[in-house]
């Protein structure tokens, strides 16, 4: 890919400076500047004049909102749709979880073509589970589980993922632990602070939890602590106003955790049972980001020392393997609580929930297998094992 796009580049290079040279003779003289009158400017102008168009956003005290484009209303009327009609959560996890289960089904199907399994068979199981992003250790344990099974001469493969179905589902149930809201004893409201990388949906996450904490019946208010991206701000106001809430923002550049500390004091003050925080996106390995993000829990920390109640990593699963990595980092600076995953539906990769599990011991409050309100559900140990493996 690179390779194709470093030549493509080229040749685009090798057409501009064919068409100067039919435009310019190379007997002409070059086109410079004209500097003759730069004495007269002042050196801020003449700065001004010089400076790189992305020299000049950077400056800017708030920085341009791209406009809305019609892929915005697309997008939104796909968040808002309603999917009940559509054979309700279990049938769009099944089909969320599709590139996954085929990987699954066909790969069992080449295994186990014989009356009786053999260690080649259990081999070829563990090495189906890695490529599934389970992870070794977790592979290891489930096939060791397997062969303690006794099967029929002639199984067939829907009792070979019955099996392992209920391995993985094994893993999986000490961790299904859908998000509780507990009113704090101080009166103030339960903060919900929400983190991860960036572009693993945070945003998106934000309004679907605040949509269903809203139908549990909590008064919900949002804080826009990504100071860093005015687009972030936006987004989050625009879900503000999609769930008729209250949103606390500054403008872009400003202290993330003031706009933390802020939020909270109004929610408190207004009687707001849940605050949910929004951060900027950071890569797990930038220190000084990752510094920002633990001064933010400090400072939520001044107002009720048992702040925040809830600290959620939002994982996207194409990313597979490196979302161990994600929660091992972030776990050291905000003591992750509880792990939200989503982008299931673009994945091949969904059994690094199950590595997850295994590995942290974390609870997965919700999947997400969708854009729409209703695709990012509480996690089911059961239903998402015998998905994975294509028994729904």
């Amino acid at each position: 890919m690179v390779f194709w796009r470093s030549k493509k580049n080229e040749k685009a290079a090798d057409e501009e400076k064919a068409g100067d040279r039919i435009v310019h003779h190379k007997s002409d003289p070059d086109l410079v500047p004209v500097v003759e009158n730069d004495a007269d400017i002042d050196p801020q102008t003449r700065r001004d004049l010089h400076q790189t168009e992305s020299a000049i956003v950077e400056d800017m005290v708030t920085q341009p909102v791209p406009d809305h484009m019609p892929a915005d209303d697309a997008r939104e009327a796909e968040e808002l749709k309603d999917h009940s009609a559509e054979g309700g959560w279990l049938s769009r996890l099944s089909s969320g979880l599709a590139r996954s289960t085929s990987r699954f089904t066909q790969g069992i199907t080449d295994i186990f073509t014989k009356s009786k399994l053999d260690a080649d068979d259990l081999q070829n199981l563990e090495d189906l589970l890695i490529t599934a992003d389970l992870g070794p250790r977790t592979a290891a344990k489930i096939v060791a589980a397997f062969a303690e099974h006794k099967f029929e001469d002639h199984a067939n493969t829907t009792a070979i993922r019955e099996v392992l179905a209920s391995e993985i589902e094994k893993l999986l149930a000490p961790i299904a632990s859908p998000l509780k809201i507990e009113k704090p004893e101080n009166g103030g409201p339960f903060v919900i602070l929400v983190t991860g990388v960036n572009g693993v949906g945070k945003t998106t996450t934000i309004g679907k939890l605040g949509f269903q904490i809203q139908h549990q019946g909590h008064r919900v208010m949002l804080a826009a602590a990504d100071t860093f991206r005015a687009a972030a701000v936006e987004q989050i106001q625009i879900w503000g106003q999609r769930l008729h809430v209250p949103v606390v923002s500054k403008d872009v550049g400003a202290d993330a955790a003031a706009v933390a500390y802020e939020a909270y004091e109004r929610a408190k003050k207004e009687g707001y049972d849940v605050l949910v925080v929004d951060t900027a996106g950071r890569l797990h390995n930038k220190n000084d980001l990752m510094a920002e993000l633990g001064k933010i829990v400090r400072v939520l920390g001044k107002n009720d020392a048992t702040a925040p109640h809830a600290t959620l990593l939002v994982l996207d699963a194409t990313t597979g393997q490196n979302a161990f990595a994600q929660v091992q980092a972030f776990s050291d600076i905000a003591k992750i609580t509880g792990l939200v995953v989503t982008k299931l539906d673009g994945s091949a990769k969904g059994g690094v929930v199950v590595g997850l599990a295994d590995q942290f011991r974390l609870p997965v409050h919700a999947v997400g297998v969708g854009e729409g309100l209703e695709d990012l559900q509480p996690f089911t140990a059961r239903d998402y094992a015998r998905s994975l493996v294509g028994l729904n």
